[in-house]
């Protein structure tokens, strides 16, 4: 494993960022094989822009939980033409 898979907090503990993240996740209260899964999709185009997305599998989404998009909502948007 490379120097650069490490987590560097400096307590003495040598786990990869990954095998930390899966090791606090089986460490939580009433937590679940699913809680580990992956939340985003990155991908990058051949231009070198990175892409982030919400992945669709992801149990929680950002946004309103009403379901309105605030990107298109008048009241926060002020140039959003109805």
């Amino acid at each position: 494993m490379s120097d650069t898979d490490h987590d560097h907090l400096g307590d003495g503990v040598d786990m990869s960022f990954e095998e930390r993240r899966q090791d606090t996740f089986r460490r939580m209260s009433g937590s679940d094989a699913h809680d580990a899964d992956p939340r985003v999709e990155v991908s990058r185009a051949e231009d070198g822009d990175v892409r982030i997305d919400v992945a669709d599998s992801a149990a929680v989404r950002p946004g309103d939980a009403a379901g309105t998009d605030p990107r298109t909502d008048a009241a926060q948007d002020p140039h959003h033409a109805d």
